[in-house]
C-alpha cells in the first residue's frame, strides 16, 4: 500500500510497530554475568595485549546463549577459548557458548558476490535490534506528490527497489535516507532520482538516486537472500513507514512461502504491514531481503503479503525490458483485456 487509501483494499489498523533503536555501537549488549565467559583480570588483560599486540586483529561480532551480543578484536583463539578485547577488558569465551560468529557492522566479507546491480552474502543470523541497527540505514521513504511508501537499497552507488503501485504515473520522486550519528538520525532527502524500471505485473519498480546529487556518499545496503532457504515458521521483521511512521520495525513468521493471488505468488507474514510499508524490505532473521512488501487484507491482522526476492533478481537482470518512458509514465506492460464471448468484434 502506499497511503492512498485506494491501490488494493488497504489496511485501517495500526500495526504494533517499534521505531529504529540505535543509539552509540554498543561494545557488550548484556550485563554480567554471562554464564562462563569471564573478563580476565587487568594484569591479565595487559600481558595478553602485550604479547599480541604485534598480531592483526579483526572485528567480530559474537551471538552467545540468552540472545546477548559481544564485539571486539579477537587477539586469539586456542584450547577452546576465544579471547576478545572490549577496550576496556579481555573477555574470554568458551566456544561451545558461541551461537554464531560474523564480521562486525556487516560490511562486505569474503562471501559477498554481487550479481549485477545487487549483492549476495553468507550472513549469520541475528537478534532482531542487531540486524535492524546493521541494516535500518538502507531503508528508505520514497515520496510522489500523490503517495508515500517505502524502499531499501540495493547498491551503495543509489539504486532502490520499490513498489510500482507507489511511484506509478509519477514524475517527480524523492528518497529519504536516515543516517545514524551517535545520538540520532541525520534525514537526507534527494531530490534528483530517476525511474529506471517498472513491472507493474509484479508491482516492483527500480529507482536510481542521481550520481551527481549523491557524490562521493556511499548508501548503507541490503543483501538479497534466498526464497529457497526460507521455510514455514522462520521468523521475519518489517522495516519501513507505516502511515509515515518512519523507521518503524514490526515482527512475525513466514506464514506460507507461496500463496496464490491474482495470478502471483506471494509470501505470506504475519509481520505488520500497513500503508507506507509497501515497498519495504522483508527481511529474515539474518538480515537478508526475502520479500518486497505490498499488500494486506483489510480488517485482517497478521495477514501481510510481499514479492518474493526471487522474482526480485529476475526484475533487476531484465530491468531494460521494463524501462521507464517519460512521455508514458504509466509505462510497463498493460495488456487489454480480451473481448467477452458473444461480444460483436470492434470495427477495423
Amino acid at each position: 500500500m502506499d497511503g492512498r487509501g485506494r491501490e488494493r483494499e488497504v489496511y485501517l489498523w495500526g500495526g504494533a510497530s517499534s521505531n529504529i533503536r540505535r543509539g552509540a555501537a554498543a561494545i557488550i549488549r548484556s550485563s554480567f554475568p554471562l554464564g562462563d565467559v569471564e573478563p580476565m583480570s587487568l594484569r591479565q588483560s595487559v600481558v595478553m595485549t602485550m604479547a599480541l599486540c604485534a598480531a592483526s586483529a579483526s572485528a567480530d561480532e559474537f551471538l552467545l546463549a540468552g540472545n546477548r551480543v559481544v564485539r571486539g578484536d579477537v587477539l586469539k583463539e586456542s584450547e577452546g577459548l576465544v579471547y576478545v578485547d572490549l577496550g576496556f577488558t579481555v573477555l574470554r569465551i568458551p566456544e561451545e557458548r558461541i551461537l554464531s560468529r560474523s564480521a562486525d557492522e556487516g560490511g562486505p566479507t569474503d562471501s559477498e558476490v554481487k550479481t549485477d546491480l545487487y549483492s549476495q552474502a553468507e550472513l549469520e543470523v541475528l537478534p532482531i535490534d542487531v540486524a535492524v541497527e546493521r541494516f535500518g540505514e538502507a531503508v528508505v521513504v520514497v515520496k510522489v506528490p500523490s503517495a508515500l511508501g517505502s524502499g531499501f537499497v540495493i547498491s551503495e552507488d543509489g539504486y532502490v527497489i520499490t513498489n510500482s503501485h507507489v511511484v506509478q504515473g509519477e514524475l517527480d520522486v524523492t528518497v529519504t535516507v536516515f543516517k545514524a550519528n551517535e545520538s540520532t538520525f541525520e534525514k537526507k532527502v534527494y531530490r534528483d532520482v530517476e525511474i529506471v524500471a517498472v513491472n507493474p505485473h509484479v508491482d516492483l519498480a527500480l529507482l536510481k538516486v542521481s550520481d551527481e546529487e549523491l557524490g562521493d556518499t556511499k548508501l548503507t545496503k541490503v543483501f538479497l537472500g534466498d526464497i529457497d532457504e526460507l521455510e514455514v515458521g522462520d521468523p521475519t521483521f518489517a522495516v519501513g513507514a507505516p502511515l509515515g511512521l518512519e523507521r518503524s520495525v514490526s515482527q512475525g513468521i513466514v506464514s506460507t512461502k507461496n500463496r496464490s493471488n491474482d495470478g502471483r505468488v506471494y509470501v505470506q507474514t504475519t509481520a505488520a504491514i500497513n500503508p507506507g510499508n509497501s515497498g519495504g524490505p522483508l527481511f529474515n532473521s539474518k538480515g537478508e531481503v526475502v520479500g518486497v512488501n505490498t499488500w494486506g487484507y483489510l480488517y485482517s491482522e497478521g495477514l501481510g503479503f510481499s514479492v518474493p526476492v526471487d522474482y526480485v533478481k529476475h526484475f533487476i537482470r531484465n530491468r531494460d525490458a521494463f524501462a521507464f518512458d517519460r512521455d508514458n509514465p504509466n509505462s510497463g506492460y498493460r495488456y487489454l483485456e480480451p473481448p467477452k464471448r458473444g461480444d460483436d468484434p470492434v470495427d477495423s
